[in-house]
């Protein structure tokens, strides 16, 4: 690969958490994102004022420089308009995140387990959790949930063999995990093999990690999503799978993901939308459209940074550290 520039990936598989955008005829260009926050500011640039059906809440951490926005989808014709299901979503914008600074991302791990902690049902008592590591280990911008898995605090099979005081603690969350691999490799979906897991297991609540498909390259590994609606693996690179949800698990499902890569067309709809932008009247989407066939070939290839292996390898430890500060239950607490 050249590292000079962007690497273009074409991923066969992959993973997130719903896709937005919607084809209005042949005028139109599906434009692909996992991130709800811009999911709601594609139909704003479209639509005056604020979309019914649609909370946002927004407030910023100074002292940690992340901008939290917490939207909700409470309408079922809400949900049809931005593509995503009804639910909470969370989403923290680090800039610095792809910096290697420790101290930062000690700052975003706790930013993460206090958001964390305020989604998952039941946070304050001790639980059964099974984390769920989705993605292909073997390709790299895949790789944050297998690698989120790798850096866990395990604890189930501990207590489970000798009791919480192995911990010293009057009260321990039972933590499990699981990396299911990818369908090419294993024959089964991962919610196969997860809802096999569940029936064994019995976890109260189930935390999914996965890569995303962003919008903007820059929220490219500087945004966290966290969301109480579960996950459909596949879906942001048009690659449905089986979800993992509540209704399809039987138990609650909270998401956590970071948009590793950009869909290639999306790129190109920028620059032209740059270069074209004193062209009065020009509409982006609606070139896209018409010039659907070139588009075409774009709209399956990915993009990510070159930088990748060792981006991906930082923020899965601060997901990991951030889940971690999440459920470990102190005593007395």
């Amino acid at each position: 690969m050249d590292d000079g520039g962007m690497r273009v990936l074409r991923m066969e598989k992959g993973r997130r958490q719903g896709t937005s955008g919607k084809e209005e005829g042949m005028g139109h260009f599906q434009v692909r994102t996992d991130l709800a926050l811009e999911a709601r500011e594609g139909i704003e640039d479209k639509e005056s004022g604020q979309l019914r059906g649609v909370r946002v809440e927004e407030y910023y951490q100074e002292k940690e420089d992340i901008q939290v926005t917490k939207v909700t989808i409470d309408t079922k014709n809400a949900a049809k308009a931005m593509g995503k299901p009804m639910g909470v979503y969370v989403t923290m914008e680090a800039p610095a995140m792809v910096e290697p600074d420790e101290d930062y991302h000690r700052e975003i791990s706790e930013c993460l387990a206090k958001e964390l902690r305020q989604m998952i049902p039941g946070s304050d008592r001790e639980q059964s959790i099974l984390v769920v590591g989705l993605g292909n280990r073997e390709v790299t911008a895949d790789s944050l949930g297998p690698q989120v898995v790798d850096n866990l605090f395990i604890t189930r099979h501990v207590v489970k063999a000798y009791g919480k005081a192995a911990y010293n603690r009057e009260s321990m969350n039972l933590v499990s995990s699981i990396e299911p691999g990818v369908m090419a490799k294993t024959g089964m979906e991962a919610a196969e093999i997860v809802k096999g897991v569940i029936e064994e297991t019995r976890p109260d609540v189930v935390v999914v990690i996965d890569a995303l498909a962003a919008r903007s390259t820059k929220r490219l590994n500087r945004t966290i999503q966290i969301t109480n609606t579960g996950i459909q693996p596949g879906s942001g690179v048009g690659n449905h799978r089986n979800a993992l949800t509540l209704e399809s698990l039987g138990v609650p499902v909270v998401a956590i993901g970071i948009p590793t890569v950009v869909d290639a067309a999306t790129i190109v709809g920028d620059a032209l939308e740059k270069l074209l932008s004193e062209e009065k009247g020009f509409d982006r989407m609606k070139y896209m459209g018409q010039h659907r066939t070139a588009f075409s070939e774009l709209n399956n290839m990915y993009m990510t940074g070159k930088d990748i292996d060792s981006v991906v390898k930082r923020v899965s430890y601060t997901v990991s550290e951030g889940i971690n500060l999440a459920l470990e239950l102190e005593e007395g607490r």
